[in-house]
């Protein structure tokens, strides 16, 4: 990258997180309120955290004492354990370091997306790319007012497919060993993005054919660096649960939660434990296993006596990732006033990837199919279950660049006035075509 370029995606850098932090000064407050014992504080994620900062263990995901869990993985639950350790479990301070680390990896997120953008699209197309994820209002919103993996594991996600994309054709036999980790460490984390895991290897194994290098062994040191980064986790799980739970044991649940007769909402509230009474009684009552077995034989009921319905469902799932829409209905716009304009960005942000996508194809750039495969593969756990904004969000960076490019297409096409284009380019941008 030229020194001038360098110099540029710094301030961005350095914009995104300004934006940030500045959001975060006045959105911790909604952090570290007291309400129900500070659940707002990380959810599931902030509760395991602090049975760890208190020496209970990996422990205790929802409200009382009820041991040994796998609700979570454990990546995110003990990086906030450590800041609770170091600044007090729930406390203000630990709330502002924690949101300013989340800043941190959403700023960082600028540089793969920019080298990305760079390597498929040309030098203008990264800068709007870059510019677009510094302002990226889902980016803002959930790094700096909501305690959850979702920054940290988009970060991961993004360098994941930057070094797939580009590193394709290296020879620098160490890229395998980076990989692997970095691989075994997003599951930790988050499991979600192992769904694109077989997608990105396998575009990287057909470039490496293609142009005659090996990948055999490479590809055998990122599965075995996989395996042996999760296996501690998965012995410590069956050695407590006498069982093989693949990596979190919450899946039936939320597909059970997901699923019913209450769709006013997309994820009804009064069928999940952290929020009914009643489900709360019975998880304690029953143990973390024996009431997710529960949850998957009535999930499974559900979807055997009513296929039908379960499709509609899928499919309405499908819209409310990509447009925000669920429900009309006035008694759900009276709980969710802010969803009509969630859905006034949310769907032109889709169309303008998808006019950005279909430009990327046609002009030829080979990462425009890699990325529908990671569109088309990597949501359908959550149109399975059910969704919600930070599920989709290691996708928005790419939807961002996508987007980006279709805004260049656009116009390229229709033209702009020439004071326009006069001030665009003195901000840094370049006139090169999209």
């Amino acid at each position: 990258m030229a020194q001038p370029h360098r110099r540029t995606l710094n301030r961005i850098v350095l914009v995104a997180l300004l934006v940030r932090l500045a959001v975060a000064a006045v959105c911790y407050r909604d952090v570290i309120k007291p309400r129900r014992d500070h659940w707002p504080f990380g959810y599931e994620t902030g509760r395991i955290a602090r049975a760890v900062a208190l020496g209970r263990g990996f422990a205790d995901p929802l409200f009382g004492h009820t041991g040994p869990t796998a609700w979570m993985t454990p990546g995110y639950p003990y990086l906030l354990a450590s800041i609770f350790k170091l600044f007090g479990v729930y406390s203000t301070r630990s709330a502002l370091v924690i949101l300013a680390l989340q800043a941190v990896f959403a700023a960082l997120t600028c540089i793969p997306l920019y080298l990305l953008a760079l390597h498929w699209c040309g030098q203008q197309t990264a800068l709007w790319t870059a510019w677009t994820w510094a302002l990226f209002p889902y980016s803002i919103y959930l790094s700096s007012d909501f305690v959850w993996e979702s920054a940290l594991t988009t970060l991961l996600l993004t360098l994941l497919l930057w070094l797939t994309v580009t590193q394709a054709r290296s020879r620098w036999r160490g890229l395998w060993v980076v990989l692997g980790l970095l691989w075994g460490l997003t599951a930790l984390v988050n499991p979600a993005p192992l769904a694109v895991l077989p997608l990105l290897a396998g575009w990287m194994v057909l470039q490496r054919h293609r142009a005659g290098l090996p990948w055999r062994a490479g590809l055998s040191v990122v599965l075995a660096l996989l395996v042996l980064t999760v296996l501690p986790w998965e012995l410590r799980n069956y050695r407590l649960f006498h069982r093989w739970i693949p990596l979190r044991d919450n899946f039936w649940l939320e597909v059970a939660v997901g699923n019913n007769w209450k769709t006013i909402h997309g994820w009804p509230d009064d069928g999940h434990p952290s929020s009914s009474p009643e489900e709360l009684e019975a998880y304690q009552r029953l143990g973390e296993i024996p009431y997710m077995d529960v949850k998957r034989a009535q999930a499974l009921a559900f979807i055997r006596q009513h296929p039908a319905m379960y499709l509609r469902l899928i499919l309405r799932r499908v819209a409310h990732l990509w447009t925000g829409y669920w429900n009309f209905a006035p008694a759900y716009l009276a709980e969710e006033p802010y969803d009509r304009l969630n859905i006034l960005f949310a769907t032109p942000l889709t169309l303008l990837c998808l006019v950005g996508w279909v430009a990327a194809w046609r002009q030829g750039i080979k990462g425009s199919g890699l990325v529908l495969g990671v569109f088309l593969l990597y949501p359908l756990v959550y149109y399975l279950t059910h969704t919600n904004l930070r599920y989709r969000h290691p996708l928005d960076p790419e939807i961002a660049l996508f987007a980006a490019y279709g805004v260049l297409a656009i116009r390229q096409a229709v033209g702009v006035p020439v004071w326009v284009r006069a001030a665009v380019e003195s901000a840094g941008f370049t006139a090169d075509k999209p």
